[in-house]
């Protein structure tokens, strides 16, 4: 009668325990789901220098999705093969040694930048940086015979996190809550929406990483408290201070530095060590792309081993060679020697900590609690400055890693409507104004203005009849033009013949919840205006973005039906092995001809799976299992079908092997099986 039971119940014949491959379990062809009909989630993702994080809310609760490989976190790296593959996350960083030029990562330090602003990171990578003409940035990848914009290979990572994501909820992904180092400037932030959108997503909002850690550390928390938020990321450096309780979540001052994280450590690591290399072979290892690559992880591992001990030992053998012979690195470094090399790091993070409290006119005494964010923060000597300064130590109740992620999750789920009572007022990192005579910077919007916002500002005429004036918006802390960020030009014409100082030109600012500016300038006089989007300000034109949205979309039609046919191939693989050992098990008890098909059928299988035609090595495959069937009714006279041909069409649908149960028709292997749903087995 148990036999009968899991004949009907799984639809494939005889599946024993030994028999089970790939895949969920499934009843009647239906995957087993313990999550609840799919609806449309907001997603959080933490874009990270480093590591990237995607979380949802579930049951109320932020939750981190694992990734394909089982991660919480994905590594932020693209890398392209010879043979044209495109990998992402962990794949593609246990590549980087041997394809320097063609992996990508830490590309966020180069996102919505000009490439006069990069020279110092172009420094700090094996892959080559490039000027498009246009002082743009573009990375080359020799393998794909292309130069990508830093949005376009953050859009591929962004789209790994959706399709993980997608995976893990049951159901497409398609909107994202996207998280920011606060210091970012006008066209980061842009060029970040642009990423999202040639990854396919569109970005409901764009949210400062510490104002998302703090939403995940204040989510249930009913007393109000005044914490700061020390966010040391792999490319970036953040400090917020806020208030926090009952639901409002209060920015009153940011702070920052673009140019500062753990690739900074790691690069302390790198010089000294190939100075050192330099002093006693003569031979600069910055220079060898791949030699690079490999002092770069194995700085990292040493950076973070220090994390725990007090010394830790650089081995790399055959780093290069001479006409001596091969070369090798063994080294000793320790906690004390590295904080040395460190040392004006650590004094660069204390700086905007101390801005950040000024401007929200506190004292380190005023703060309830300390929050450490982003993986750098676990470097003994960090935790030590903000420990000193702060005079307690900080809150380490959330995981550094995930905590952004997680409040882009809450975020995402206030948008969605699926979380309620909370307030979110967060504020602008750097002051917005316009260029005026003498090339001096008007403030219009001071730094940690609470958004969203808007401010108007009345100008004039320069010289006697000016027809027209041009604007020139700024963003930055600095008193003259030349030395802040200029976030795009525009002019507005037909102004009437008068004396200078006559006519007035209104110009408006609005910032929306993203921090995303746009302008508008009119003439009170003949009421003419002139607006701009602070598109500019990104690095690639709207006509740009769209063409990037279809590349994403047809490399990722490309994509799949790559993966379609390296399943193919696996699935080829798995069913010759399968039959093969069916046929030396049970060919002797089947007719002549049967096996003569049979094995036929094997060897045409054989032939199609190195190929690139999928509907060839489909058509094989689904020609072996009928034949796989054959035998299985020719051995056992067409018995309970529990034939071991039975086991060759499960296998291809990624649920059993072919022949689990072809061991013998016993319960044993059916019993081990036995799969219910809801626990309505009666049997």
């Amino acid at each position: 009668m148990q036999s009968a039971t899991m004949s009907t119940a799984m639809g494939t014949g005889f599946l024993g325990s030994k028999g089970l491959r790939g895949g969920r379990a499934s009843i009647s062809g239906a995957p087993l789901q313990s999550r609840q009909a799919f609806r449309p989630a907001v997603v959080g993702i933490d874009l990270g220098t480093t590591n990237s994080a995607v979380a949802a809310m579930e049951g109320g609760k932020p939750t981190i999705i694992t990734n394909a490989e089982g991660g919480r976190t994905t590594p932020s790296v693209v890398a392209f093969t010879k043979a044209g593959d495109r990998l992402v996350g962990q794949i593609a960083k246990r590549q980087a040694v041997v394809n320097p030029e063609n992996t990508f990562f830490s590309v966020k330090r180069f996102i919505g930048r000009k490439m006069a602003e990069v020279g110092e990171e172009c420094k700090q990578v094996p892959y080559r940086v490039v000027s498009d003409g246009s002082s743009n940035v573009k990375i080359a990848s020799p393998n794909a015979k292309k130069e990508f914009a830093p949005e376009e290979i953050s859009a591929i990572v962004l789209r790994k996190l959706a399709d993980d994501a997608s995976a893990f909820l049951g159901g497409a992904v398609s909107q994202a809550v996207i998280t920011v180092p606060a210091y970012f400037n006008d066209s980061q932030r842009q060029a970040t929406k642009d990423a999202g959108r040639i990854g396919g997503l569109e970005v409901l909002r764009i949210i400062n990483e510490p104002t998302a850690a703090s939403l995940a550390y204040g989510l249930d928390r009913k007393s109000n408290e005044t914490i700061l938020v020390f966010d040391l990321g792999g490319g970036t450096f953040d400090v917020s201070v806020l208030e926090v309780g009952d639901g409002v979540f209060e920015v009153l001052s940011t702070s920052g530095d673009t140019h500062l994280g753990g690739d900074d450590f790691d690069r302390r690591i790198v010089d000294w060590l190939a100075d050192d290399f330099k002093a006693q072979e003569g031979i600069d290892l910055r220079k060898d792309r791949q030699a690079l690559q490999r002092l770069t992880e194995a700085a990292e591992k040493a950076k973070i081993e220090l994390s725990a001990t007090s010394t830790t030992s650089v081995s790399l053998p055959f780093i290069t060679a001479t006409a001596d012979g091969p070369k090798h690195i063994d080294a000793s470094l320790s906690r004390s020697k590295f904080e040395q090399l460190a040392s004006d790091l650590l004094e660069r993070c204390r700086l905007p900590l101390e801005a950040a409290l000024r401007d929200a006119k506190l004292s380190y005494s005023d703060l309830d609690e300390v929050i450490l964010v982003g993986g750098s923060t676990r470097i003994p000597a960090v935790v030590g400055l903000v420990e000193r300064l702060a005079q307690k130590k900080p809150n380490v109740t959330v995981n550094p890693d995930e905590v952004v992620a997680l409040g882009a999750a809450v975020q995402g789920g206030v948008l969605a409507g699926e979380v309620s009572d909370i307030v979110l007022l967060d504020v602008t990192p750097l002051s917005l104004g316009l260029e005026t005579l003498g090339g001096v910077a008007t403030k219009v919007i001071p730094r940690n203005t609470t958004l969203p916002t808007s401010k108007t500002e009345t100008f004039s005429t320069a010289a006697d009849s000016q027809s027209s004036v041009e604007i020139n918006v700024l963003q930055g802390e600095r008193e003259f033009a030349r030395d802040n960020k200029s976030l795009g030009n525009f002019r507005l014409d037909g102004i009437p013949p008068a004396p200078r100082g006559v006519p007035q030109i209104e110009v408006r600012f609005d910032i929306d919840a993203n921090g995303i500016l746009s302008v508008t300038a009119s003439d009170k006089g003949t009421g003419k205006s002139q607006d701009i989007k602070i598109t500019g300000a990104s690095t690639l034109p709207g006509e740009e973005v769209d063409r990037m949205v279809k590349d994403a979309e047809k490399f990722a039609e490309e994509d799949r039906k790559r993966r379609e046919l390296v399943d193919l191939k696996n699935q080829a693989d798995s069913i010759v092995y399968q039959t093969e050992k069916q046929l030396a098990e049970f060919g002797d008890k089947a007719p002549a001809d049967v096996k003569a098909k049979l094995e036929e059928r094997v060897e045409a299988v054989k032939k199609a799976a190195p190929g690139e035609d999928a509907a060839a090595i489909k058509a094989a495959i689904e020609d072996l299992q009928k034949e796989a069937m054959a035998l299985g009714q020719a051995v056992y006279g067409g018995g309970a079908g529990g034939a071991p041909g039975a086991g060759p069409e499960a296998g291809a649908q990624g649920g059993a092997a072919p022949g689990a149960g072809g061991a013998g028709a016993g319960g044993d292997d059916v019993i081990d099986a036995e799969f219910t749903e809801g626990g309505d087995n009666k049997a």
